[in-house]
């Protein structure tokens, strides 16, 4: 079955949405079945793998989107980019990455890992809406459990945590969570 038709219908609904749409959501939106979405969403993805295109259909978040090629970052860069740099520091990056590859884990674990206090960088990140609270441990004091948001998938161009790049041995030791004896929050 040709699918060009409805591939055209899910190209303006995701040109038209600022947010990732699920393939359930396309299916709402539309009236096409999800297997007809399915299709149609792998003829988009054959159309636009055509060097002269400038944009490409993305599975990021969970969702769908248009974004441009990554051959023209650089040159889309200084008109569309952030204004304002918002670089993350090195504490923050490491913080993050504690957060995003031992996910869910609790302020102490953070710091347990870090070696270091994480209040502040915990609360950079949650403002960022980078991390946030997504559970309590089951422990004295219900200590908060900390994990990566879509918008965290959405800025590293992530379908989800599993593409996260593998960690070597070294670095998977480093990252996994210490028993602890004290569960201070």
């Amino acid at each position: 079955m040709d699918y060009t038709a409805e591939a055209a219908v899910i190209e303006a609904v995701l040109l038209l949405e600022v947010e990732p749409v699920e393939e359930s959501s396309i299916a709402r939106i539309t009236g096409f079945d999800k297997k007809v979405v399915s299709e149609a969403l792998k003829v988009l993805q054959e159309t636009y793998r055509v060097e002269e295109h400038g944009i490409e259909p993305i599975h990021i978040a969970g969702g769908w989107s248009f974004a441009p090629k990554e051959r023209l970052w650089n040159i889309l860069k200084t008109r569309y980019g952030k204004q304002r740099e918002e670089r993350l520091s090195r504490a923050a990056l490491e913080t993050l990455s504690i957060i995003a590859y031992s996910q869910p884990l609790t302020r102490a674990e953070i710091e347990n890992l870090r070696g270091v206090g994480a209040d502040s960088m915990i609360r950079l990140l949650r403002e960022k809406n980078l991390i946030r609270e997504v559970g309590r441990k089951d422990a004295p004091g219900r200590p908060v459990l900390y994990g990566t948001t879509r918008e965290f998938l959405k800025i590293f161009r992530l379908e989800s945590i599993a593409d996260l790049p593998r960690l070597d041995e070294l670095e998977e030791q480093r990252f996994a969570p210490q028993k602890e004896n004290n569960a201070d929050e």
